[in-house]
């Protein structure tokens, strides 16, 4: 009898139906079903694109594991962990980083920026050097060479490798006591810029330069650090890496993992993505609507084929199971042409890279299994939980 009724369910989809209103509503509403989940294939895949691209440029901020100070923030005893941190198998390699607020200023424009003194194996752990899109990384020949970031460069106007033009690094000093000359207030240092690398949430009016440049400019003895970064052979390991050193080192050292370096940026990036789920089954909830309306005129259409069937002997149930059966074939059929649809308009974009989020930057698309489950999932619940509650006509409405 199940059979039955899924055989009947089938004919009243794919045969033609005695109105044309019903035929235009029943396919109206597995046309309703595609366009919504493609919808919602099509942005979480946009979603899961920006997703890797904000991981790319964050990797350029953040290391595999960041040891810092507890009690202050320069590191103390940093000759120990130097020696711990070189007799690790598990680690690639590491940098000294010192990061202070600065003050550039260049012919009379200022901006307030982020002075980040790295060491020459900074760019073995944070190959930051493979961003610069105009001019090159510091050669740290000079102590002076700096790359800037974009927008922190336009809005001063200061040239690229430009031996003539300098702009000047202002360093407030920290103490107590009467000002009576300049050199109380603040240190200075002239910089040239020799590279630009892009911006980004994480990266925006970031200067970056030799170790040397900030210990100078906050008055710091050589071999200083306000952090110590490293890159592991396996950054899956990170979080067992991390508690290995923590007991090695000990003392008032804290170490954090990339992922912990930026828990307000993944906490929004996932508070986003919880809401973009929500929207969209919302839409897909409310587009089901179709599919109740169809099952109820599909319902009053077939009234006579029905009471028919139910005097041959055709249980009540298995009638019912037939309206269920209409509508998970309708649900069924939506699913899959909206995810063809969405998945063409995905490869569509990754191939012609139409549509812009800016001007040079195309959206990014990842096509992952993941999104197929999810959308087909959340598309499958609401369309069953409909056919179930509109196919349950009573015996009265029969007789």
């Amino acid at each position: 009898m199940k059979n039955i009724a899924f055989y009947i369910a089938s004919r009243y989809l794919l045969s033609k139906k005695g109105s044309t209103a019903v035929t235009f509503i029943t396919w109206l509403a597995a046309v309703a079903m595609s366009v919504a989940v493609a919808a919602m294939f099509v942005i979480i895949s946009v979603f899961s694109g920006l997703e890797d691209f904000n991981k790319t440029l964050i990797s350029n901020l953040h290391a595999d594991l960041t040891v810092k100070s507890t009690s202050g923030k320069t590191i103390k005893n940093f000759q120990r962990i130097n020696e711990i941190l070189k007799k690790d198998k598990e680690i690639s390699d590491f940098s000294r980083v010192i990061e202070e607020k600065v003050y550039v200023n260049f012919n009379g424009k200022g901006d307030i920026a982020f002075l980040r003194g790295v060491d020459s194996s900074y760019t073995k752990v944070n190959p930051v050097n493979k961003t610069i899109f105009f001019g090159n990384y510091p050669s740290f020949e000079y102590k002076n060479e700096v790359i800037m970031e974009h927008s922190l460069k336009i809005r001063l106007g200061i040239p690229v490798d430009s031996d003539k033009d300098f702009a000047t690094i202002f360093m407030p000093k920290s103490g107590t006591g009467i000002i009576n000359k300049e050199e109380d207030i603040y240190n200075k240092r002239d910089i040239i810029v020799t590279g630009i690398f892009p911006g980004n949430e994480q990266l925006n009016n970031y200067v970056i330069a030799p170790i040397e440049l900030a210990e100078e400019l906050l008055n710091l003895p050589k071999n200083s650090a306000y952090q110590i970064v490293i890159k592991l052979k396996n950054p899956e390991n990170a979080d067992s890496e991390k508690e290995k050193l923590q007991k090695e080192i000990g003392g008032n050292i804290e170490i954090k993992t990339k992922e912990e370096e930026n828990a307000a940026f993944w906490k929004m990036i996932n508070t986003e993505k919880l809401f973009i789920y929500l929207i969209f089954a919302l839409v897909i909830f409310i587009t089901t609507f179709n599919l109740a309306g169809a099952i109820i005129i599909l319902q009053l259409d077939k009234k006579q084929q029905a009471k028919s069937l139910i005097s041959l002997g055709f249980p009540l149930k298995h009638l019912r199971m037939t309206y269920f059966y209409t509508g998970i074939l309708i649900v069924v059929l939506g699913i899959l042409s909206g995810l063809l649809l969405g998945t063409a308009l995905c490869y569509f974009q990754l191939y012609t890279e139409l549509f812009k989020a800016v001007e040079d930057l195309p959206f990014p698309v990842k096509i992952v299994g993941k999104n197929y489950l999810i959308v087909s999932a959340i598309a499958a619940l609401f369309g069953v939980l409909i056919s179930w509650f509109f196919s349950k006509i009573s015996k009265n409405y029969i007789t």
